[in-house]
């Protein structure tokens, strides 16, 4: 029986729903024991909601006299000590930005592989299953060392419940800081927008949208939809819109539940960052536009006449 480690993240002490996929992915790995380490926010408050999707136990990591948040070495360092304490034969974890960081960090630390951006996994084989070439193709990368490392591609797997009696556990890593970094401030993006990479639903805007004021018209449907707005390189490269937004081959790499393209031609270099979303919605004026023959549902029409009806009925049917 194999025993498997989740980090789990957390947004202004709130576990992420993004976390919930990982353990779904955990449970289909057969019988085992789900060991959740939180290093932010509470474990206790958290226990609930991990049961909820199958986490047998919720451990609280810290260390004696230290803030973990301003050291990603010392954090790494405390994840080392739990790791070896619990005897995980893995640890799973989301590959955000933070988690990025903390498992490059704790495999060069522990001298162990590490697969980020993972689409699946197969602990028994030791395989993780990856997007290569810009999506044209996935690898099976077999992995070896003692402990599996996998930092996951946000919403790449479905959450589904799986309710387990989640006790809790609290243990103080005897570990020192070594120094060498230390995070002084963090400054976030407005606390309304959600991370594109985790972002459940998108509606994206093409370089039809003409300016940057164009995008409200798509923030406010977005927002209907509990989701957050993106962009196409073409939008970005016109000034309509920042960076942060762009989604595609030079931009970020989305797995939303739902994806609305908005005046999106449909390139290669675009669809190669949202190509895993599971619901794909195309508008486009050009009926023999490529992003056509990529989607789930294709509207030929305008952009600023669809998206606004498309936002009354959203607000009609969400009264």
């Amino acid at each position: 029986m194999a025993t498997i480690g989740i980090l789990i993240e957390t947004e202004d002490g709130t576990v992420k729903d993004t976390n919930f996929g990982i353990l779904t992915a955990a449970r289909g790995q057969g019988d085992g024991t789900i060991i959740s380490l939180m290093m932010d926010g509470s474990a206790d408050d958290a226990k609930d909601v991990l049961g909820k999707y199958g986490a047998n136990k919720v451990v609280q990591v810290s260390v004696d006299g230290a803030d973990l948040s301003a050291s990603p070495d010392l954090k790494a360092r405390a994840l080392a000590a739990a790791i070896e304490n619990y005897g995980l034969d893995a640890l799973l974890g989301l590959a955000s930005a933070q988690g990025r960081d903390i498992f490059a960090r704790l495999a060069a630390l522990m001298d162990l592989p590490l697969a980020s951006d993972c689409m699946a996994v197969d602990l028994s084989a030791k395989i993780a299953k990856k997007s290569h070439f810009s999506g044209k193709t996935f690898a099976a990368v077999r992995m070896s060392g003692s402990v599996m490392l996998c930092a996951m591609r946000p919403n790449a797997i479905d959450a589904v419940e799986a309710p387990a009696a989640a006790s809790l556990e609290m243990f103080t890593a005897s570990v020192k800081d070594p120094g060498r970094v230390k995070v002084v401030e963090v400054n976030k993006e407005a606390a309304d927008k959600v991370d594109l990479t985790e972002a459940a639903v998108i509606v994206t805007g093409g370089r039809p949208i003409a300016s940057a004021d164009n995008y409200k018209i798509l923030s406010e449907c977005a927002r209907l939809l509990g989701g957050t707005i993106g962009a196409s390189r073409a939008a970005v490269d016109a000034g309509f819109a920042p960076h942060a937004m762009q989604v595609g081959q030079t931009g970020k790499t989305v797995s939303p539940r739902l994806y609305i393209g908005c005046g999106l031609s449909g390139s290669v270099q675009h669809f190669a960052g949202m190509k895993t979303s599971k619901v794909i919605v195309a508008i486009n004026t050009d009926k023999d536009a490529p992003i056509f023959e990529k989607c789930d549902y294709g509207i030929v029409g305008d952009l600023f006449d669809v998206v606004p009806v498309l936002t009354e009925v959203l607000k009609e049917k969400l009264k």
